[in-house]
């Protein structure tokens, strides 16, 4: 069976079929099990030392019972060996790589020295490490001109790329993706769809407390300028989310609404400000004024006072000259 089966290809197809297993039966998340759990990693390394001992093992046994055989019984083995039928191509390909001899060429590399009858082989670097080192040096150089030369974008550069293009897509996920909105990020919405929306989910949830057309019953007038916890759709938005005052008022609703739709319900909430109710409720809370609005408000009579003080000041020369061509 080993005959049918080469080592540089029993090997790694013994050791992916244990590490499958791992996979499959330890449970995991995004991750492979095995960079979740360090434990894992260190398990199939140990894994992939047992099975390339044993190979090594095995080698080494057969080397010691090829060498107690007669040149005769020698030649038998390989004789067998050569008519198994091996991957003849992936293992002419292997020995080239490996570039060591076969153990009947040895003799053509032994040293002359030895220890205890223990002889050294004059063995040249294998190929693949070869090739491997030349590589690296192409590599480097190619690095070296690419990064150092020509000033190519290094990481830090392609790091913003991606930073900037991971924002702007998260960017475009937030304009589909409606339940990322919380108390600090929720706005007005005026999308006749949003709306409808709202206005089923006040109907289903909010019409026994606060009646139909929002002028209030257990629960508040939501007709009228007078809040307890505050207007605008942040503060209604937190109020649906959150409930109302502790020990009384309403339930937190973020249990049973999505943020989606408590944007459209708070959104359609807001919609009763101004409009006369059947039989409103007394006013509750204070009077809430939306700062941001007012001091959007100053600041545009702030400049718009600005641009007109230069052209009254620019009339005053224009006047002082008339009256003086006049008294000429």
């Amino acid at each position: 069976m080993r005959n049918l089966i080469p080592s540089y290809i029993r090997v790694p197809v013994v050791f992916f079929i244990i590490a499958g297993l791992v996979e499959y039966y330890v449970p995991s998340g995004d991750q492979p099990a095995f960079i979740e759990q360090p434990v894992i990693m260190l398990f199939l390394i140990l894994v992939l030392c047992i099975l390339l001992a044993i190979e090594g093992i095995v080698a080494a046994l057969d080397n010691i019972l090829f060498r107690s055989l007669d040149k005769e019984a020698q030649a038998r083995y390989l004789e067998q060996k050569n008519k198994a039928p091996e991957f003849k191509r992936l293992k002419a390909i292997y020995l080239k790589l490996l570039g060591s001899k076969p153990i009947e060429e040895e003799a053509e590399i032994i040293l002359d020295h030895n220890y205890d009858g223990i002889k050294e082989l004059d063995n040249s670097l294998p190929p693949w490490w070869l090739y491997g080192f030349y590589v690296t040096i192409i590599f480097g150089v190619v690095y070296m001109i690419r990064y150092h030369v020509l000033g190519a974008d290094d990481q830090f550069v392609e790091y913003e790329i991606e930073y900037a293009e991971a924002a702007k897509a998260i960017e475009e996920y937030k304009k589909t993706a409606k339940d990322l909105v919380d108390v600090n990020t929720v706005e007005l919405l005026t999308d006749a769809g949003d709306l409808n929306a709202g206005k089923k989910i006040f109907e289903v949830n909010c019409v026994a407390c606060h009646m139909a057309d929002g002028g209030g019953g257990i629960g508040p007038n939501l007709t009228d300028e007078y809040w307890i916890l505050g207007g605008g759709i942040k503060n209604v938005f937190n109020t649906i989310s959150e409930g109302g005052r502790s020990g009384k008022g309403m339930i937190a609703w973020k249990a049973s609404l999505k943020p989606s739709e408590m944007a459209q319900v708070a959104s359609y909430v807001l919609q009763f400000q101004g409009t006369t109710a059947a039989n409103p409720k007394e006013p509750e809370g204070e009077i809430w004024v939306d700062e941001s609005a007012v001091e959007e408000s100053t600041q545009e009579s702030a400049t718009e006072a600005t641009e007109e003080a230069p052209a009254e000041e620019a009339a005053e020369p224009i006047e002082a000259t008339t009256t003086v061509a006049s008294n000429n």
